[in-house]
């Protein structure tokens, strides 16, 4: 028998007709979350790996929050490579989107729906390099293993967060592929193709504001009211002046596209300062910011409220000790009858990025895309990969496909979708990078 080949030839029209095809039914499986229902996504992904005669196995966190985990066996030289990628998604306000957000329809040329883009697209493109590297029979140096996870988008408690303290084994691996980076067609103002690879993120600390007052007759207004004292606070979160900060991924980050033209100014905190003012996703890389999501008070519109609550969204920087920001705040609330209650934290360090899995993931954007910038990027949401680099673990955040800005108002946002001819370079890269990682000889 001749031996296999370490790069046999992919029918790429056939493969990428039945990722789009996958893809749709996907997401035709409403896994919101809440409250995720993600045993649906798992019954859905297990019915084809059984197709394909690929045992896996289920990891079950109560009340059908079900993550799936699958590997292809290599002759053990190398530590294992996974591909991880999570099957719940936001919820949607239906009355906004102008298609079914979970019909799965293709439009003009882009597949519709919740998940396109966050993240059922780069989990579909993972499926199918996985599943091919099984049909081709390519030759693997290490174990490739295919996870998807429950719950991301609501913290992870049920999905990575118990599979760390449950099943830690389960998570082995040298290089882990996520979400979190990608490539997009212009930034800062420059239309060519910048592809970010994500090695660190901003870690999410969410709190809720209680205020808790005297009840009253509206018509007789006095100074104990929670509801003002809750205002008076938001206020003065709102109008809180943190300072920029520059990280070193960050610093690398704008050196690189400085060099290719895409950056004009300086990398420092002066330099980006004018920037930053007018530009949402510069500040947020290069500040902790705060989002204030939810409030709620009052029972009657004459009934002065005894309870008001708000929640907010804040986001650090890699390196920020949440309860030290949380003290700041408190003193800028300056307010003891105002608390502060923790809903959900999480932080993580940078990955480096001289290794063979970030030049691997170069080599093959430059392949594939002429004239492509590469740089290493910090992700301003959180993802699963926190939990594993605090494992010391090297995971980064990338997706092949190509992007325009006005698309990525999809992601947790109305009319979610993603161009078929994104989502084919999207498979190509992934399976490229993977065979590329886990190949005899590589």
């Amino acid at each position: 028998m001749p031996p296999m080949s370490a790069n046999p030839p992919v029918n790429w029209d056939a493969l990428v007709d039945e990722a789009v095809e996958t893809l749709c039914r996907f997401i035709r499986v409403d896994t919101s979350n809440p409250p995720g229902n993600e045993r649906a996504a798992c019954d859905f992904l297990g019915a084809i790996l059984t197709r394909e005669g690929i045992p896996f196995t289920l990891y079950d966190a109560g009340d059908d929050r079900v993550s799936l985990r699958a590997v292809l066996r290599g002759d053990g030289s190398k530590r294992p490579f996974m591909l991880l990628n999570h099957t719940d998604v936001v919820p949607v306000q239906r009355q906004y989107w102008d298609r079914d957000p979970f019909a799965g329809e293709i439009v003009d040329g882009h597949i519709w729906g919740r998940g396109t883009l966050d993240m059922k697209g780069l989990g579909i493109a993972q499926l199918m390099a996985f599943l091919t590297v099984k049909r081709l029979g390519v030759p693997l140096a290490r174990d490739l293993v295919f996870f998807a996870q429950a719950d991301e988008e609501a913290g992870s408690e049920f999905g990575m967060r118990f599979i760390v303290r449950e099943h830690p084994e389960t998570l082995e691996a040298e290089y882990v592929l996520n979400e979190g980076g990608g490539g997009t067609t212009e930034l800062f103002g420059v239309e060519r193709a910048v592809y970010s690879v994500a090695v660190s993120e901003k870690g999410p600390l969410w709190l809720r504001l209680v205020a808790e007052g005297r009840p009253g007759h509206g018509s007789m207004p006095h100074d104990d009211n929670a509801l003002d004292r809750l205002v008076r606070a938001l206020y003065k979160v709102q109008t809180w002046e943190r300072p920029l900060s520059v990280s070193p991924v960050l610093t690398e980050y704008f050196s690189r596209l400085k060099r290719a033209g895409v950056y004009k100014g300086e990398a420092t905190v002066e330099g980006l300062t004018e920037a930053a003012a007018s530009d949402l996703r510069l500040r947020a890389l290069l500040m902790d910011t705060i989002s204030v999501t939810t409030a709620a008070s009052g029972i009657k519109h004459n009934v002065i409220p005894a309870r008001a609550e708000a929640t907010l969204d804040c986001r650090l920087l890699p390196g920020v000790d949440p309860a030290v920001f949380q003290s700041a705040m408190e003193a800028v609330i300056d307010d003891p009858k105002i608390r502060i209650e923790r809903v959900h934290v999480r932080s993580s360090d940078a990955n480096a990025y001289d290794n063979d899995f970030f030049r691997t993931i170069e080599d093959v954007v430059h392949d594939m895309v002429e004239d492509a910038v590469v740089v290493p990027g910090m992700t301003v949401g959180f993802t699963d990969s926190a939990e594993l680099r605090n494992r010391g673990q090297i995971s980064y955040g990338f997706s092949g496909g190509l992007t325009k800005p006005e698309l990525m108002a999809g992601v947790h946002g109305n009319n979610e979708r993603i161009s078929l001819e994104s989502f084919r370079l999207n498979c190509q890269m992934v399976y490229e990078i993977t065979r590329r990682m886990c190949v005899i000889g590589s």
